[in-house]
């Protein structure tokens, strides 16, 4: 079996596909780390929709990925920036997504975790925005999932300082009812969330972000963050109050963080572990072993291909996630919410297939590599 594969220059290589996935099978809880997927939604490829209509979701094959990803042992991060909130679902999309999951997880077992935001409102007051969260808080709660508050562009927009920050976060963490994930998105995922906590200045940001979890750190089961830069993220994770988790968003460096330091570790709450959701349920059971070495010797191998899923512009690693799904045979098309199959570039997939086929991540290699091929004639790529 050998597909040709186009480059960046448009020459085309020859790649030969591997025969036999990595073996991973459903195993015990994970027990050493708490880790999360930030899962992403299947479209409805029969829909008669356009890229700025209301996402049309196919809710059996939605379904059905999230109960792969608990049959492994991951909890589920729901209608995080995975599942395209603000990028093709809306919030009444995100909602239906919420109440849906939430009872299959409830029904089935699993973990789950949803994404509390204001994307109903485009900008407001700073009055409209705490009612925004309240409303999405509500819906969460009522749900039974455990709340992610998510950086809000309607909050950078209106927010004057560090302050405004400091007073709309601390009355959401007052009425929480149980604690919540405080999530740090940053400007690489979102432009719009450019100064968040009120500075442009990261350190400045960081004491802000810090002084609201010291006031409330009985309302805050931890922290996501997502910036891409793993110092800093071990930097606030020691400055954090006891009982405060920290939970990696770093696409990039998740591995040494998931495996920590004499000082601590990192939890996890990631869009990659959607495409590496078994292969990571693995390498933390040999962590909870205490085989750190082992642990590196899987998830290491398996940056490569986030990098290159992440890599700028960053927010399009959606399309990369979902391209994956397909060709692992979790959904039966190429079709995203918002059009977004046509953010990435052919010598993007094709190499991203190839990472991902190296590291074993597809049940079925035929199949990955026949659904390559149908995209690469699609393309005009003849093999």
């Amino acid at each position: 079996m050998t597909i040709r594969l186009p480059g960046a220059g448009g020459a085309l290589r020859t790649y030969e596909p591997r025969t036999e996935p990595l073996a991973v099978t459903p195993g015990t809880p994970l027990t050493s780390r708490t880790v999360f997927s930030a899962a992403h939604v299947v479209a409805d490829p029969f829909a008669d929709v356009s890229p700025d209509s209301p996402a049309a979701v196919d809710w059996d094959a939605t379904l059905a990925f999230r109960r792969h990803l608990w049959s492994h042992g991951l909890g589920v991060a729901e209608a995080m920036d995975t599942a395209q909130r603000g990028m093709g679902l809306d919030w009444a999309g995100a909602a239906e997504l919420i109440r849906r999951s939430a009872a299959e997880a409830k029904a089935v077992g699993g973990r789950i975790a949803c994404g509390v935001g204001t994307d109903q409102i485009a900008s407001g007051s700073l009055a409209e925005v705490r009612a925004a969260y309240e409303e999405q808080l509500a819906l969460v709660e009522e749900s039974g999932a455990q709340a992610i508050l998510m950086a809000s562009r309607a909050l950078a927009a209106a927010a004057s300082g560090p302050e405004d920050y400091l007073e709309v976060y601390g009355h959401l963490l007052r009425q929480a009812a149980e604690p919540v994930v405080l999530h740090w998105l940053g400007p690489m995922f979102d432009p719009a969330l450019e100064g968040y906590w009120g500075s442009a200045d990261l350190d400045a940001a960081t004491d802000t972000f810090l002084d609201v979890i010291a006031a409330h750190p009985d309302k805050v089961d931890g922290i996501k963050v997502s910036l891409l830069d793993a110092q800093r993220e071990i930097d606030i994770r020691r400055r954090l109050p006891k009982g405060v988790r920290c939970y990696t968003g770093d696409d990039f460096n998740y591995p040494e963080l998931i495996a920590g330091d004499e000082q601590g570790f990192s939890h996890a709450l990631l869009g990659i572990f959607d495409p590496l959701g078994p292969l990571a349920a693995q390498a933390v059971r040999v962590l909870d072993t205490g085989d750190v070495q082992g642990f590196r010797a899987l998830l290491d191998p398996t940056v490569g291909l986030s990098r290159h899923l992440f890599q700028t512009p960053t927010r399009f690693y959606k399309t990369g996630v979902v391209f994956l799904a397909w060709l692992a045979g979790h959904q039966t098309h190429f079709t995203m919410v918002g059009g977004l199959q046509s953010a990435r570039s052919l010598p993007h997939f094709a190499t991203a297939y190839e990472l991902a086929d190296g590291l074993g991540l597809f049940p079925d290699p035929k199949l990955a590599e026949e659904r390559m091929k149908t995209l690469l004639s699609v393309y005009g790529v003849n093999q």
